[in-house]
């Protein structure tokens, strides 16, 4: 079954946040609490975007639905992260850089 657009988003941004959560707080086996408070709170955006599956990507949206504090911290787990995946997981980097140019 093909995955949804939202879920394919939901497995970049953990991977984006496990990533940075192992070498930055050098979490092992689970997230940091705030690093899991981050996750679940992109997760509970993506969830309830009223754009769907149909959505632009969140830095080119026009509706800024992220808390202040939530978007300063995943800005810098993307900046972290972004480059570094193309090292650790390719494929979610590849599959990231594509929705991001055909959802712009």
């Amino acid at each position: 079954m093909k995955k949804s657009r939202i879920q394919k988003q939901k497995e970049s941004i953990e991977f984006m946040i496990g990533l940075y959560c192992g070498k930055k707080h050098k979490a092992k086996e689970v997230l940091c609490d705030d690093c899991r408070e981050l996750l679940q709170y992109a997760n509970f955006r993506l969830d309830h975007c009223r754009f769907g599956e149909k959505k632009p990507n969140c830095g080119s949206c026009k509706i800024h639905c992220y808390k202040k504090e939530m978007k300063e911290k995943i800005i810098e787990v993307m900046k972290f992260s972004g480059p570094r995946s193309l090292i650790y997981n390719p494929k979610i980097a590849f599959e990231h850089l594509v929705d991001k140019i055909k959802y712009k």
